[in-house]
């Protein structure tokens, strides 16, 4: 049972992640201070607050995971981290040929993803 529990925190986490990033993406577009998909480059100082809000939505997510998880909340912490690596890297291998954002954008999100979410699960700790 605490199998079902720990991926299921880390399913609340991943989750929680993704909708948040959704919905603050959506409300910078619909403000107009980024452009909608489709409609234009991801400019520079665009990127950095993304990689900013993105990596305070990731840290958000893993506390989650930690504070959901049976028991070991920083391996539960980890494990989303390493699934949002493995996304993020495909993803950039993905995106970054087609010139939406500066190349430096995904990879700093694929890197960023581990540290992230083990602050996420320290946080949980203290």
């Amino acid at each position: 049972m605490d199998i079902l529990k720990g991926m299921g925190a880390v399913l609340a986490g991943l989750i929680f992640i993704v909708i948040s990033h959704s919905l603050v993406d959506f409300i910078l577009e619909s403000l107009g201070v980024f452009p909608q998909p489709g409609e234009g480059y991801l400019v520079g100082w665009m990127a950095a607050v993304a990689t900013v809000y993105r990596s305070v939505l990731v840290i958000a997510g893993a506390y989650i995971t930690a504070s959901l998880a049976p028991s070991n909340p920083m391996l539960h912490a980890v494990i989303l981290g390493i699934i949002g690596t493995v996304a993020g890297t495909i993803a950039a291998i993905v995106t970054i040929p087609m010139d939406i954002a500066p190349a430096w954008y995904p990879i700093a999100l694929a890197i960023l993803g581990l540290p992230c979410t083990w602050l996420g699960g320290k946080l949980k700790a203290v």
